[in-house]
């Protein structure tokens, strides 16, 4: 079992966000139909789809609301995976693809739907679009041709080509050469969206117990019995919904080797000038661009908010800033003098085929995770998905199911291989490659 990593660094969404709600820890036994372990946006969502069908449910979160990656991600909302549809259509056929594709789009709606129906407008949510921006010729190339597969196979006209002088004007860099616009994605205060679903659970009358770690998996007669240190949940099923954490305690040990923690950095800079808000992205998208260790950047209450791969360990790295800071500084010459007010990291939950996944795990646990840095709509739609399968339903899920969910090879080796990979991208990064 890992050690509890310290606290978080200050973030920006910690320091504008709404009061958090007051959730005891479980302090004696209980009874319900469903456990649920994890209180990001997979657990309280899953809490939401159980209460709308009449069952029982309790959240076990082991630290805070918002603690793990739901308050810590960069509240890009996004109808995506890891891999292209066109290669997942390559390598599983397109009628695969078309409802992988389905299930990403779903993912958006079910966000949507959530933040209207509980009324969850503190999270700021608008759909202002995606642009995914080119930093050479060949990748441009490669992201039209993926656009044109989307327009002609899967009947996408939600995307856009923009040109050199068109994406220099959208976001107030000459650093791409062009770019794909993406209308169905947007952005939001990512705490403040995880505080907002945990208010609309307590409305159901769900009960969420804040620094209850699930510390073991117990079989009973008819059910499962959750531990954790201050009381136990008896319940008929389990859904674990811990993603890149569910290390921290040994009632992850069924799942753990199937994930690969890997920390991703932001950094927020003090609010711009008139003058730089006025000239870098006017527009208010979000941005990503297509260098092989990903960067991705949007404007938030007048502040230049940037986000990266590339922090490793178990806590933050001031390696990791600086190399951020000097990719949002070549991006955005002007920002050289800006100083940076907020810097944090968190967990990103990577798997095998860098596909996120839900299903059973057997007939008491149910699961969703795996998110691969795109979970925000993502584990909001597969929270729903793995209540039913609580329930004993058997959604379909396409290539997202407990089948495809693999163990990592050579799992104890993973942090080094890690080092090694990213930092080959980096240099080829650096490089121009």
């Amino acid at each position: 079992m890992a050690a509890f990593p310290k606290p978080p660094a200050a973030s920006l969404w910690a320091a504008g966000s709404v009061p958090a709600g007051r959730f005891g820890p479980l302090d004696r036994d209980v009874q319900a139909d469903v456990a649920i372990v994890g209180g990001g946006y997979t657990g309280l969502s899953a809490a939401l789809a159980l209460a709308e069908r009449g069952e029982r449910a309790v959240v076990l979160e082991a630290n805070a609301i918002g603690w793990g990656a739901s308050g810590r991600n960069g509240g890009v909302v996004s109808a995506k995976y890891r891999p292209s549809f066109q290669a997942i259509a390559s390598r599983h056929g397109l009628s695969v693809a078309k409802r992988m594709h389905a299930i990403a789009y779903d993912s958006v709606e079910t966000l949507e739907r959530l933040i209207a129906e509980h009324g969850i407008v503190e999270a700021n949510y608008a759909r202002v679009g995606q642009l995914k921006c080119a930093h050479k010729p060949a990748t441009l190339a490669a992201t039209v041709a993926d656009m044109e597969w989307m327009r002609r196979e899967m009947g996408d006209t939600s995307v856009s080509v923009l040109s050199r002088e068109a994406v220099a004007a959208e976001t107030g860099s000459q650093d791409f050469v062009g770019g794909v616009l993406s209308a169905k994605a947007g952005g939001l205060h990512p705490l403040n969206y995880a505080r907002g679903l945990a208010r609309a659970v307590t409305d159901k009358g769900i009960a969420i117990h804040e620094g209850s770690p699930a510390t073991r998996f117990h079989r009973e007669a008819g059910g499962i019995r959750v531990e954790t240190p201050g009381g136990s949940v008896r319940a008929r099923q389990v859904i674990v919904a811990t993603n890149g954490y569910t290390d921290l305690t040994g009632a992850g040990a069924a799942l753990r080797t199937r994930l690969i923690p890997f920390r991703s950095a932001i950094l927020a800079t003090e609010p711009l000038s008139d003058n730089l808000r006025a000239a870098i992205l006017p527009s208010r998208r979000i941005y990503v661009e297509t260098r092989r260790m990903m960067r991705w950047f949007r404007m938030v209450d007048g502040r230049m908010v940037f986000g990266g791969r590339g922090a490793f360990g178990r806590s933050d790295s001031e390696a990791a800033f600086a190399t951020l800071r000097r990719a949002m500084v070549r991006t955005f010459p002007a920002l050289a003098d800006t100083p940076v007010a907020y810097r944090w990291s968190g967990l990103v939950g990577m798997t095998l085929d860098a596909l996120p996944h839900v299903g059973r795990l057997d007939d008491r646990v149910s699961f969703a995770m795996g998110y691969n840095g795109a979970g925000v709509a993502m584990s909001s739609h597969l929270g729903g998905v793995a209540a039913a399968f609580a329930l004993g339903e058997s959604p379909d899920v396409a290539l997202l199911g407990a089948g495809s969910f693999q163990p990592v090879p050579f799992y104890g080796l993973r942090e080094p291989v890690i080092r090694l990979v990213a930092g080959w991208y980096q240099f080829l990064d650096a490089i121009g490659r």
